[in-house]
């Protein structure tokens, strides 16, 4: 059974802290560079970072078991205007191909409903072949295209989705 909870304290943001190094480390391998998923891991997916986005950009994560297995996350915040920013949705792969995604993203929809919001908007790397076309075919529609300098002499080379609830 999919259980989605939302997680804020240490003992729990670090399970998740050291999911998103593991899925980050075998996802993005054949689309960035390990020296720049190793930055980008610290930089946005830390326990220190999920730490300071939960307690000064106000950021919501949200655990996600199978059971009891912990196999995904999920990171959102809601903007001043009628906008949702899903930052992070990511399910481990082993647990891909059998509808959690699509349940974690259902969960992100009603989550901005409930909070009176009238579109989600993601960034996804250009070169996520795989991850632009799901969004696609969910309904997402491309609004913009963004190259954003994130230090370390690194960027993102991101499309900017944004779906209509």
């Amino acid at each position: 059974m999919i259980n989605i909870k939302n997680v804020k304290y240490y003992p729990e943001l670090r399970k998740v802290a050291e999911l998103a190094d593991e899925i980050w480390h075998e996802c993005f391998v054949d689309i960035i560079s390990p020296g720049q998923i190793d930055y980008m891991v610290e930089k946005f997916q830390s326990l220190g970072a999920m730490t300071n986005q939960i307690e000064n950009q106000s950021y919501l994560y949200f655990a996600v078991c199978d059971d009891e297995d912990l196999c995904g996350y999920i990171a959102v915040k809601p903007e001043e205007d009628d906008r949702f920013f899903l930052s992070k949705l990511y399910l481990r792969s082993d647990k891909r191909g059998r509808g959690i995604a699509s349940l974690m993203m259902n969960y992100v929809f009603d989550t901005a409903r409930k909070a009176g919001k009238k579109s989600v908007y993601l960034t996804v790397n250009k070169y996520n072949s795989h991850a632009v076309e799901v969004y696609k075919k969910i309904g997402y529609k491309l609004i913009d295209s963004v190259v954003t300098d994130i230090g370390g002499g690194y960027v993102m080379d991101d499309y900017i989705f944004s779906y209509a609830l």
